[in-house]
């Protein structure tokens, strides 16, 4: 009897120093690195351990000492808690970042370069486009002004129909009696007005079966009555109705037309000096006008008809430079039919 109350005393004094050391483990200040996870696991585990060794210190289900914590059939809760490291680790998604940021990088350096390479692109197209004005503009402004007389005034219908019947000298010079003594049929009779102060009935007829449009834009329908007497052959009173244009409405969408198309009048009718003057005064106004290309490649066969192949052919280059497009396009007929006719080194 007194050996088994001896064992017992030496149990109750180990499980005393085992709870006094938990206790001591618990109690003491937990570091920083006690936060984790797998720290917090451990010191469960060991509070479990020393309950349960509690229990096996005083036996007993009464719960006179201690609440019973581990019921039969539970023992695997206590091991069974800890879990470390279950989900994705940490760095994975540091590591997406990075790969994510070289990939944005490499892109960013690729879109430099290609912007680069476009810049020095454009600079050289620039500095080509600024060459050939200057090259260019020297020589063809001085046309105007050594081969171009002014532009005419509009002038009467009747003055304008005289243009276009050669008035007989002889009529201007001879006496009112030489149409009697003369056989000659040129000279008109003394008493009749001279038949270049008026058109002929004919002509006139003509002009008046062309109808000018009448729509809400006043300014195109000058244009296009101009231009039905362009297309009808009628080069002087197109040439008259399209200067009023021009004069009148120097702001309107159609001023490119308008000044291409007088050029035309003059050049159709054998005046390639005037011809060029309005040529290039379409195409130095507006370089972006719908007809500023067709001015520039008129304007060169307005100095072919002049014989002056240098102004031609610097006109006919300047040309492709600046409307390769157009010259492989919608003029390409023209232009490869007026390059034909001169050439050019």
């Amino acid at each position: 009897m007194t050996t088994r109350l001896k064992n017992i005393t030496l149990r109750l004094a180990g499980a005393s120093l085992m709870v006094a050391t938990a206790a001591t483990v618990a109690t003491a200040p937990v570091p920083a690195i006690a936060q984790d996870s797998a720290a917090e696991a451990r010191l469960k585990k060991i509070e479990a351990e020393v309950r349960a060794l509690q229990r096996k210190v005083f036996p007993g289900g009464d719960g006179k000492f201690f609440e019973p914590q581990i019921a039969p059939g539970t023992q695997g809760t206590a091991t069974a808690t800890p879990t470390i490291n279950s989900g994705v680790p940490a760095t994975t998604a540091v590591t997406d970042i990075l790969v994510r940021l070289d990939a944005l990088e490499a892109q960013l350096q690729s879109l430099t370069a290609r912007s680069e390479e476009q810049a020095n692109a454009l600079a050289q197209m620039e500095a080509r486009l600024a060459a050939l004005e200057t090259a260019a503009n020297a020589p063809l402004a001085a046309v105007p002004a050594t081969t171009a007389p002014a532009l005419p005034t509009p002038q009467p219908a009747a003055t304008v129909a005289a243009a276009t019947t050669p008035a007989p000298k002889p009529a201007v010079t001879t006496p009112a009696s030489a149409p009697t003594l003369t056989p000659a049929p040129k000279p008109a009779p003394a008493t009749t007005p001279p038949p270049a102060a008026t058109p002929s009935a004919a002509r006139l007829a003509a002009v008046q079966a062309i109808a000018k449009p009448q729509t809400a834009d006043a300014g195109d329908d000058e244009y296009s009555y101009g231009f039905r007497l362009w297309s009808a052959g009628f080069f002087p009173e197109a040439r008259q109705q399209l200067t009023k244009f021009v004069e009148q409405y120097p702001n309107h969408t159609r001023i490119s037309f308008g000044r291409n198309l007088l050029g035309r009048a003059f050049l159709d009718d054998k005046m390639p000096k005037e011809a060029a003057q309005w040529f290039l005064k379409n195409y130095q106004a507006n370089k972006a006008g719908d007809r500023a290309p067709d001015s520039l490649l008129y304007l060169g066969a307005s100095m072919i008809a002049m014989n002056d192949t240098k102004r031609a052919c610097i006109a006919l280059a300047e040309f492709a430079d600046t409307y390769p497009l157009i010259a492989s396009g919608r003029l390409a007929n023209e232009f490869q039919a007026t390059r034909a006719k001169v050439k050019c080194s």
